[in-house]
């Protein structure tokens, strides 16, 4: 059960929610609409609270731009630019006062800001935490710019982002890369430093942004000599207080800082931006789905305050439209999905199980039906060469070893496998060639074929999975896992795995997609040096994965 708050405000504001999930009963047995109505009325939204307009000269009185700044979601016409004001970011409330802030960002075509093409001033609301989400319009496709914001005589770090190519635009090749699971108390975000070095267009973020358990006073494994971090970092988080503060740790660290200025950021979600393993209105260890409901109202809030996302994201109580569409000219479409706020409960409670009807049972879905039609309807309209899905936990069977009793992951998607086949089924009815799953989750960097029947591996290769390892969670790691040579013989399909640290780069062009999986070797002290740990390529009509 969550456990008391740490402000009368907190407390009350929850109490009332609770109230209000309780009458509503369980949010699956009702309209999404009626359900998020009520829980989002009672959670304190811009207008709600009447705040006043402060002069920023005033109201900030150090410098606010401590979490840096970010871009994300580029449109070929448009961008998300970002930030938050926090003087003093682990503080309740961030040393400023219930207020407006206004804020002024400026667009350039140089970093000298002598070529500005688009300014303006909005508004850092105090009920959104000072979250600062600014949906600059009107700019160039497939164009690079420099962005900052001022807040009185403070001047923010200056940000690099780029808009999508035009819809129809014949373009020569896209750089992406993917991460995912940065636990910051298991090590030091080096492969983000890394990262905002790589000549990459994008990045996905595939989740896992932050982690809801304790973070000591010496920052865990970072083993802190310098500093001390404040005890209220030092409990796993349950309030919309708390994970505005865990956000604020996480993103107060100047390498992350340094990735995100450097490129903009298409992010999704994974489980421990709210809780480890949770399914739909359904937490890890049980209870009611209306205190559930109540956490994940508040991990929701949180998440969209302190990432550059769009107004269409913006929550409605427990619940927040994630999954969604991008296009990068007639190259790549991308179709981001969301695999925790609407999936089935993990079958047989969890944990690695050989599978058995429950676990196979055609009614199970990682993505509910909904999201589940609108993939296969974006993949029957996609006029790209390739279409990519970004999403969260691995789509390939991953066997334990090579017996007839082995096991697989309940939580990934050979745990609804059902939902798996039902894709595949829709991509080749809708013709798709060239397919490609970025994943992150399971701390390990894998490369999989894809086949259409995983238990025949002579059924045909319809499409290729590429699985971003940790920046951290899981510590330093290893090249070679103990169970490497297991899983590799249980897995035909499987072309790579490694244990190590670090990031995976991707450049699509009309010939093929290559992945470099990069890598560090310690996390537990920073700086450590990037290698490239293996590269892969699969061409383009000619699905499977080839080292290179």
């Amino acid at each position: 059960m969550p456990r008391p708050l740490t402000t009368q405000q907190d407390q009350d504001s929850q109490q009332e929610i609770r109230r209000a999930a309780a009458a509503l009963g369980r949010r699956r047995l009702l309209t999404v609409t009626g359900a998020a109505a009520v829980l989002a009325f009672t959670t304190d939204l811009p207008g709600s609270a009447q705040a006043a307009e402060a002069d920023a000269r005033t109201a900030v009185r150090a410098d606010p731009f401590t979490l840096g700044v970010a871009s994300g979601d580029p449109q070929p016409g448009s961008v998300v630019l970002w930030t938050r004001l926090a003087p003093e970011p682990y503080e309740p409330g961030s040393g400023l006062p219930k207020a407006r802030i206004p804020v002024r960002w400026e667009l350039s075509h140089d970093r000298r800001f002598r070529r500005v093409v688009r300014r303006g001033t909005a508004l850092a609301h105090p009920e959104l935490n000072h979250a600062v989400h600014v949906e600059a319009e009107g700019l160039g496709a497939d164009r690079v710019y420099y962005y900052r914001f001022r807040a009185g005589k403070w001047l923010s770090p200056v940000g690099r982002t780029r808009t999508a190519p035009a819809p129809g635009a014949d373009i020569g090749e896209l750089r992406l890369a993917a991460v995912s699971c940065q636990a910051y108390h298991h090590g030091y975000f080096t492969a983000h430093r890394h990262l905002a070095e790589e000549d990459v267009d994008l990045v996905f973020h595939l989740g896992d942004y932050l982690y809801e358990y304790a973070v000591d006073a010496h920052g865990g494994a970072r083993g802190y000599t310098d500093r001390a971090l404040p005890a209220r970092f030092d409990r796993e988080t349950v309030s919309l207080e708390e994970y505005r503060l865990r956000y604020a740790l996480y993103k107060s660290d100047p390498d992350l800082q340094a990735a995100h200025a450097a490129h903009p950021f298409l992010v999704t979600w994974d489980d421990h931006e709210t809780e480890n393993n949770y399914a739909d209105d359904v937490p890890e260890d049980g209870g009611s789905p209306e205190d559930f409901l109540v956490r994940r109202a508040a991990a929701y809030r949180a998440y969209w305050e302190n990432l550059p996302l769009r107004r269409p994201q913006r929550p409605r109580g427990p619940d927040m439209r994630l999954y969604r569409r991008l296009r990068f000219g007639r190259l790549a479409q991308f179709d981001i999905l969301d695999t925790r706020q609407y999936r089935s409960d993990q079958a047989y409670g969890d944990g690695w199980h050989h599978p058995g009807p429950e676990s196979t049972d055609p009614a199970r879905t990682m993505v509910g039906a909904t999201q589940e039609r609108w993939l296969i309807d974006g993949w029957r309209s996609s006029e790209t060469l390739w279409n990519l899905v970004p999403q969260q936990v691995t789509f390939s069977e991953r066997r334990s070893d090579g017996t007839s009793a082995y096991k697989v992951s309940m939580d990934a998607w050979d745990g609804a496998p059902a939902s798996r086949d039902r894709l595949l089924a829709g991509a080749e009815a809708a013709g798709v060639e060239n397919l490609m799953v970025l994943t992150g989750d399971v701390h390990k960097g894998y490369a999989y074929d894809i086949k259409r029947d995983f238990g025949d591996q002579d059924s045909r290769t319809v499409g290729t999975e590429i699985v971003a390892t940790s920046v951290t969670s899981g510590k330093d790691g290893e090249d070679r896992p103990a169970n490497w040579e297991t899983y590799l013989a249980a897995n035909p399909h499987m072309k790579f795995y490694n244990g190590h640290r670090g990031y995976v780069t991707v450049r699509l062009d009309k010939r093929q997609a290559r992945a470099d999986f990069r890598t560090v070797a310690v996390v537990t002290e920073p700086g450590a040096p990037v290698r490239t740990a293996a590269s892969f390529a699969t061409r383009v009509g000619e699905q499977g994965l080839h080292e290179v």
